[in-house]
This record gives C-alpha cells, structure tokens and sequence, in this order.
C-alpha cells in the first residue's frame, strides 16, 4: 500500500507539470491514432477487398500443368460446372483466369475494353510477330493502332475490296475448274480451302510482283501451307518458358527455335518480295494516276514508308502486317470451310435446302458470282452455326489486363492471361436452344453478326480486338462454299464414317480430314472451263 501511495503521489506530482503533461499527453494520443488508423485500414481491406476467382488446386512452383488434356476447350468447360463461370488456375507463376458467360465476356471486352485490350503475349508468338510489332499478337500501343488503321481502314476498304474482286472470281473459278478434273476420285476438301484462300490472298497482296529473282508467287500454296500448319503446331505447345521465365534463357524444349525456323522462311520470301517491289517501281516511272484504284496491298503498304503525318512503316512493319494476312487468313477460312463443309454433308436436309437456295438464287445454267453471296441467306446461317459449334479459335487470342480490376466480384490481377472460352460460351443451353444440334435455322429466326454485338456469339472476338479481317474472310468464306456446293455433289467414300472429332490447338481442326468425292451438278459442261 505505501509503494502504490508512493507510485500515485509520483504521478500527482509529475501531473502537476502541466505543460510537460500535455506534451507527453498529446504525444501518446497521436501515435495511438496513427497505430489505430493503421489496424482499421487493414483491417478495412482484408474485408472488403475483392478475393480472386475460385480455382483448383494447384502445386507449389509447377501450378496445375500436371493436370491440363490435350483437349483444353472441353476440359475448361468442364471445370466451369465445378468452379463457376470464372475460375483461375496457375501454371508455374503465372496466373491464368478462364470466363465462361457473356455477361463476364462483357466486362472484359466491352465494359473494360481498354483495360483488356493487350494481348497475354507468349515466347512463341513474339518470336514469330518481329516481338510483337504485328497486329495480332501486339499490345494495345501506338504502333498497334496504327497497323490496324491502315489495315481495315485502307486495305479493307469498301473500295479496295471491290478492286479485288476480280483475283477472288478468278481464283474460285480454277478451284471449281481442278475439282472438275477430280470428279469421281477423294479429294481433301481443306486442302482445297487453304489452296484458294492463299491464291486469292497472293493475288491481292502483291498482284505485281514480278519473277525476275524466280519468285513463283502462283506456287506459293504448298510452301505456305506447310510453315502455317507448322506454326500452328508449335502454337498448340505447352511451353514451360512461357510460366517459368527464369527457364525461357535455356529453351528447353526448342519451341522459340523452331519458330524461328518458320518465321525465317516466311521472314526470307516477304523480303525478297518487297524488295523486288521496290526495285520494279524505281526501274519504272509509274504513272499515280493510272494506278489509282489498282494498286495491291503490296503497293499500298510501300506507299506509307516515307508518310510524314505519323502512318510511316519501317521494313519491319510491313512484313508483320503480310504475316497476319498470309498466315491468319489461310488457316481460319480452310479450317472454317472443312467444318461447314462437314456438317452439312452429314445432315442430308441442310444439304438439299443450302443446294436448293443456291439453284433459286444462282440457277443451274449460272456460275456464282459476289453478287449473289448477300442473298443466300440459308448458307450464311449454316456458316454462323459452323462458327458457333466449332469456333476456329476456341478462346480467340487470350488478352492479359494493364491494370488489377475487377470482374465478376473477382480481382484479375495486372499482367494475368485471360481466356474467353467461347467454345463453352456457344454451347451453353441457358443461351441456346439444343446447342449440341446443328440446326442453321436458328440464325434465320434471329439475326446475329459476326461483330459481337450480343456476346452469346463472338466467334470473331469483339471490341477493340475484334478479328481486323473480318470483311475478306466474311466474303471467301462465302465464295468458296458456295461455290463447291453449287457446282458438285459430295459424297463420302465408301466405308468413310462421320468423324467430328477434334485436335486442340491454337485453332480448332478436325482430327481426321474431310475427304470427299465430287461429281458433276450442272448439266453444262462449258460452265466448268
């Protein structure tokens, strides 16, 4: 009791101190409110900030890589039943999240388009993009922009497509003219596809192009053929490199090697090319005038190396805009033609009404023409829905955020890779009546565009990223089939069963190519010369 009387008579005596009581006093006081403010701001965000999406388990280092399938559209769709429309997974450190329903596809490439709109670039694809300075696999940058401007709003044009027209009828009329000469025996009918598209693409590019350093540019299909479907293998990789960054030095199972391979020999035949422009148009005065409206992709791309007003390509552009051209616009329209071409072939009744459109509205004594592609409504359904049950590219090119936001109640981190699955999203019955069905007529009683206006369907992509080729490949995919649907009959050979199984990768292909006989349909045999 005297020790405590003692204690309080200290503390009485130093309270009496009233100038050092209030200093001391005030100095407690702050720093409790500066510690108190600390704990509750904690405290605040440990609550109310949004968690990230649910997701499997994972390994520590290795993520969930032991546990991905060959066949990641349907495994992913999959996993949504389990974990939600939208879910994450990680592979080594990297940070993956998968979104399954327009309205979460909608925050991404809509409501937050700008936040969304870089592209998850991989080793691969910035091998084989010049590091990224094409339009596909770019950024969303200046340089990004500019390249797509020119591209849609020059070479896409309303008006240089008309100037094309006459290489797409040209070269679908040799098409109809080689399959003529195959009647009776099997022909691949992608094959077919990817030959027509990159004649017609050759053509449009560099019509001009001379041979005097023995470029063939008509015999460019086989080559181009063989390093895209190349690509696309080396694409459909799994590269460690790409989730452990601290590997990517080593290469460790050749996937930037053998890109660089195949982007070498594309690399070599657009520079022998440009080249050769440049020295044809210096060895010859060209009149501007006479060319207006006639100048290929080639010339229009040379035309901007020396803009002054901020549209100047380097080499280097000009070459990545010819690689999205040759090798995007090759392998998604052969691919997309075999699908349709599959479908309606096992479907007797899609068959007889896309044949029996095309006899009201071409006729049997008629070749088709561009001009009729607007009013075969039946066959523009068919493609929609060939689309739709096997999107080309069945997560379109994944987008990574430039900034940590939310989606779905979700954070999505800085820097994560983002799938849009529209595999999943196209076959979801809360959005499709029988979606394992093809049925065309479901395009016909309500209207849909390729454009992802309602985010049910997007197989092209949407907003800003938006597939920059869209106007050519809407026409060719048109053309060529109904073309080959006009003028022949498609049998399979016998003993051949329906096969739609698939092979995942970057695109979506069937795993047994479509091989079919074709015979004659029009009763004028001139028509096929």
């Amino acid at each position: 009791m005297k020790k405590l009387n003692n204690l309080l008579s200290w503390w009485w005596g130093e309270s009496n101190n009233t100038d050092g009581f209030n200093e001391l006093f005030l100095l407690v006081l702050t720093i409790s409110v500066l510690i108190l403010s600390i704990f509750w701001r904690s405290f605040r965000r440990s609550n109310t900030s949004s968690p990230l999406p649910p997701g499997p388990f994972s390994f520590p280092i290795i993520g969930y890589l032991p546990f991905l399938t060959p066949n990641l559209h349907t495994q992913f769709t999959t996993m949504a039943r389990t974990y939600g429309p939208i879910f994450k997974f990680k592979l080594g450190s990297k940070l993956h999240v998968v979104i399954n329903t327009p309205e979460l596809a909608k925050a991404v490439v809509r409501d937050q388009d700008e936040v969304f709109s870089n592209r998850d670039q991989h080793r691969a694809g910035l091998r084989l993009s010049y590091g990224g300075q094409d339009i596909a696999f770019s950024n969303n940058n200046p340089n990004w922009r500019k390249l797509r401007k020119i591209f849609v709003h020059e070479m896409l044009s309303n008006k240089n497509l008309e100037a094309s027209s006459f290489f797409r009828r040209d070269e679908v009329r040799k098409t109809v003219k080689n399959v003529f000469e195959r009647i009776g025996s099997a022909v691949n009918v992608r094959e077919i596809a990817f030959s027509t598209e990159t004649n017609v693409l050759t053509r449009t590019v560099w019509e001009n192009t001379s041979s005097d350093k023995g470029m063939k540019t008509r015999n460019l299909g086989a080559e181009l053929d063989a390093v895209t479907s190349n690509i696309v293998k080396i694409f459909g990789q799994v590269n460690l490199s790409d989730f452990f960054p601290s590997l990517a030095w080593f290469d460790l199972q050749g996937v930037e090697r053998d890109m660089k391979v195949q982007g070498n020999k594309l690399d070599k035949l657009f520079t022998t090319i440009i080249e050769d422009r440049i020295e044809s148009n210096f060895r010859r005065s060209q009149d501007e005038a006479g060319r207006e409206g006639k100048k290929d992709f080639l010339q229009m791309l040379l035309d901007h190396r020396d803009e002054k007003d901020g549209t100047s390509l380097s080499m280097t552009q000009m070459k990545a805009i010819l690689l999205n051209v040759m090798v995007a616009g090759t392998e998604t329209t052969a691919t997309t033609v075999e699908w349709a071409m599959t479908s309606i072939m096992y479907d007797h009744n899609i068959m007889k009404k896309v044949q029996e459109e095309l006899v009201e509205v071409v006729g049997l004594d008629n070749m088709v023409e561009e001009s009729h592609l607007s009013k075969l409504k039946y066959l523009d359904a068919t493609i929609k829905e060939t689309l739709r049950m096997y999107p080309v590219l069945p997560f379109l090119l994944p987008r990574s955020p430039s900034k940590s936001c939310i989606v779905g109640g979700y954070t999505i981190p800085k820097g994560c890779s983002i799938f849009l699955n529209t595999w999943s999203i196209h076959r979801d019955p809360q959005y499709w009546d029988n979606p394992l069905e093809f049925n065309p007529v479901r395009f016909l009683v309500e209207k849909w565009d390729y454009r992802g206006n309602n985010l049910a369907y997007f197989p092209f992509g949407s907003g800003r990223r938006l597939c920059a080729g869209l106007p050519l490949a809407e026409k060719m995919l048109m053309f060529i089939l109904a073309s080959l649907l006009h003028s022949f009959n498609w049998r399979l050979p016998m003993g051949e069963e329906r096969d739609l199984t698939q092979i995942f990768g970057i695109t979506l292909k069937k795993r047994k190519p479509l091989v079919a006989i074709p015979s004659q349909r029009l009763s004028d045999v001139k028509l096929y010369m």
